[in-house]
């Protein structure tokens, strides 16, 4: 199969893609702008633990995986981090490397931490004894192709003519000058002449570079890396793709382009042959943490252990409410939401406020107006199951796609080489003004609502009460119910941000949380589901009103939909939306202190305001879920860093929503967390770079400047300030109130939900009446005498 390009025994051959595989495999996938979705950037190394990855991508990435070692000396020399959590997180690492005793840990802790390097490309050592920064000229070769390639509707003129992506680089680059220009003597007819697949490029660049079975992983993990957001795109296409049950090898094709490159670069530079026989060796070597790797590894978990033992002092609550509560509001679990559930309950002591996944447990695929497009309305990690339209009368729904088309039409003529510099000469003033106009915008508009949504296929009377009983069981909200339950999905109001999609909600795939609570209530309020519910043993009063609302987290400002005509409450929506205007201004306070330049005044302008780079903080300073009933944490300020998951283990039969919490929402906060983890502590390779610099690209993400390497990630301004970094990074604790067999069980039946405990890159502490019980070591055993007594509050 292979002897038409190279001489690779088939056994060798088969080793040398099944590390193709895995390399592709350990790219973490990036969502495109329209549908930001948080990503675990260390997907690929939840096999290992932080000791181990840090090994890895020190040696394909030159990155650390830790906090700076000289930040968590400082934490301890303040009493942050103190000798008891030193000496925990010492004992809790099995490393045969780490210091012996917690005297030696302090002792070398202020010494200097090696400073990882990545092995070098052929790029690389080329680069180096012809003076061109050949590294840059793929970058840019590279990237000027494949910005046309995945173009996605942006571009007014692109390359893809329906071909792979391999086949339809080597057609582009056969004509492309460029890297020749650049010193690359005949490098077109190299492309010409190589194989005409991504499998066989891939054998025969292997054999020309002398890569062995055990340096090919991490070779072919480093080149993908060097693609920056590309490859992660590319993955990206990958988990779709699997999601659906097809095939999917466009990683494999990026990988195939970059080893032609490397090839070319071999032969231009013989005189490098040796150094990267050597630099093969240095890759075939066992992966293995050094001593500073291992220290580091364990620095981070003392820190987090001494979160942990903060967040355990506050956890205790009051007593349960008594009586029927006057207001109950379902939140997302966002961390942001925490801060105004907090300021709402204070306003008055009969209201109740819950918290679930902004999706509401529907596994929604929506429509909007004006277009066929389906988009996700549910975790990244699921598929849709039931489709939603917001379209209108046929009139209405023909009027808005005229617009559309007219609306893209002018942005076009805008755009084009022939009409633009006309353009500007004819209408230059007048955008002069709109510039000025916008630039002096108050703001406050808020977010526009779309035209009420519905299911496209109707459910019967027996799968509505049976959906509407699996979310209120999976909502701990199956009694006590108000008269008015307000169900707030959340979204962010944000101006000329091409990462707005990342303020909106995560759990419905980067879009706001309005669809999913409208048909929520809409689906609650049906008499149909009312009359079922009593069938799976939930009773709603008659006099119960659920109301969908939309809480704008960059102004605190929450929309009510008045969707269902509702005389009989029209003095609980006024009373309910006097308070969450109260709740609001005090939100506003808090969050102003944390957020440079603001004011409680000023949230609102920034939220319209086109220059603004920073218009909240979204997640950072995450580090926590807590997965309990509220009054655990109610009354407790936790800072805008928890997310909050409402939960009652004694009315959960069979553990089904306790599954659900561990195998869902805590992935998900995973994501979240680990990627703001990511853009804080390696924001060279997974972070999205300085917004001042950002042009959106193909539609799909950014680059910084004119070209380049594709930037996935969060952007510096979301987690740094200009002077110190806005989130702290540390691996999520999950705080879950609920039996330890019944976690147990859950846990060995989620493989790939285990080993994110068992490889530390979460933390499992158990809840009983709020206080820590037990910690989860690995391998399904607990540690039941990890009581945390706290810090004294």
């Amino acid at each position: 199969m292979f002897l038409k390009h190279t001489q690779i025994a088939p056994s060798f051959a088969s080793h040398l893609l099944r590390a193709a595989e895995a390399a592709a495999r350990a790219i973490p996938p990036a969502f495109p702008l329209d549908a930001t979705v948080a990503v675990n950037p260390f997907l690929g190394q939840t096999g290992e633990d932080l000791a181990q990855a840090s090994a890895r991508l020190a040696r394909v990435a030159g990155i650390g995986l830790t906090q700076p070692r000289a930040d968590l000396s400082a934490k301890v020399a303040r009493g942050e981090i103190t000798d008891d959590d030193l000496a925990a997180a010492l004992i809790a690492s099995a490393s045969p490397v780490k210091p012996l005793d917690l005297a030696m840990l302090k002792a070398r802790m202020h010494g200097p931490a090696e400073a990882p390097a990545a092995l070098p490309t052929v790029a690389e050592l080329a680069a180096l004894v012809t003076g061109r920064d050949w590294p840059a000229v793929i970058a840019r070769s590279f990237g000027l192709w494949a910005a046309g390639y995945f173009d996605r509707g942006q571009a007014l003129w692109t390359p893809r003519s329906g071909q792979g992506a391999f086949a339809a680089w080597r057609e582009w680059a056969t004509h492309d000058l460029t890297p020749e220009i650049a010193g690359l003597a005949e490098f077109c007819a190299h492309v010409a002449a190589a194989p005409d697949t991504a499998d066989r490029a891939v054998l025969r660049a292997s054999e020309k570079l002398g890569l062995t079975v055990e340096a090919a992983e991490t070779v072919f993990h480093r080149l993908l890396l060097d693609l920056g957001g590309w490859s992660m795109h590319a993955r990206w296409l990958l988990w779709q793709a699997e999601l659906k049950g097809q095939a999917e090898t466009t990683l494999t094709d990026l990988l195939a382009i970059r080893l032609v490159w490397e090839e070319a670069l071999l032969a231009q530079c013989p005189e490098i042959a040796a150094d990267w026989q050597a630099t093969v060796a240095l890759h075939g070597a066992a992966l293995s943490p050094s001593p500073d790797q291992t220290l580091d590894a364990i620095l981070q978990e003392a820190a987090e252990r001494a979160h942990q033992r903060h967040l355990a002092g506050l956890l205790s609550g009051p007593a349960p409410q008594a009586g029927r509560p006057l207001l109950q509001a379902a939140f997302c679990i966002d961390v942001r939401s925490e801060i105004l559930r907090r300021a709402l309950e204070d306003q008055n002591d009969g209201i109740e406020t819950i918290g679930f996944a902004g999706f509401f447990g529907l596994p929604i695929g929506h429509r909007p107006a004006g277009t066929d497009e389906v988009q996700a309305h549910l975790p990244a990690l699921l598929n849709p199951a039931l489709i939603s339209t917001s379209h209108g009368d046929d009139a209405a729904e023909e009027a808005r796609r005229i617009a559309a088309r007219a609306k893209r039409a002018w942005g076009r003529f805008r755009q084009a080489a022939v009409s633009s510099f006309a353009f500007v000469e004819a209408t230059g003033p007048f955008y002069g003004g709109k510039l000025v106009r916008d630039a002096l915008r108050a703001g406050g508009e808020g977010l526009a609502a779309s035209p009420m949504p519905r299911l496209e296929d109707g459910l019967t009377g027996e799968q509505k009460a049976k959906t509407a009983a699996a979310v209120l069981r999976a909502m701990s909200l199956t009694q006590g119910h108000a008269r008015l339950v307000l169900l707030l999905g959340h979204g962010a109001q944000v101006t000329n941000n091409p990462h707005e999609s990342a303020y909106h909600c995560g759990a419905c795939c980067g879009q706001t949380g309005e669809v999913s609570a409208r048909l929520l209530a809409a689906l609650l309020n049906d008499p149909e589901t009312r009359a079922g519910l009593s069938t799976f043993g939930i009773e709603l009063p008659s006099d119960t009103l659920f109301l969908a609302g939309l809480h704008d987290t960059v102004t605190d400002r929450v929309q009510l939909y008045k969707d269902s005509e509702a005389p009989g409450h029209l003095a609980d929506i006024a009373r309910a939306e006097g308070w969450l205007a109260a709740a609001g201004k005090v939100a506003r306070a808090e969050r102003a202190l944390r957020l440079p330049g603001a004011t409680t005044d000023t949230l609102a302008k920034r939220a319209s305001d086109w220059s603004e780079v920073r218009p909240e903080w979204g997640l950072a300073g995450c580090a926590a879920f807590i997965a309990a009933p509220r009054r655990v944490t109610k009354g407790k300020n936790l800072g805008g860093r928890a997310f909050l998951h409402s939960y009652d283990w004694q009315a959960d039969g069979g553990f089904g929503t306790l599954e659900l919490i561990l195998t869902a929402p805590v992935v998900v906060a995973s994501w979240i967390s680990l990627q703001y983890y990511a853009s804080t502590i390696t924001p060279e390779v997974f972070g999205g770079g300085n917004k001042l610099i950002h042009n959106v690209v193909g539609g799909i993400g950014v680059v910084e400047g004119n070209g380049g390497i594709l930037r996935a990630g969060l952007p510096w301004q979301a987690v740094h300030d200009g002077t110190a970094a806005g989130h702290e990074p540390l691996r999520l604790t999950v705080m879950i109130e609920a039996p330890l067999d019944a976690m147990t069980d859950v846990l060995r039946k989620h493989d790939g939900v285990r080993a994110l405990f068992d490889n530390g890159w979460l933390h499992l502490l158990a809840l009983q009446e709020g206080r820590v019980v037990a910690r989860y070591r690995k391998s399904l055993d607990w540690d039941r005498h990890a009581i945390l007594p706290g810090d004294p509050v």
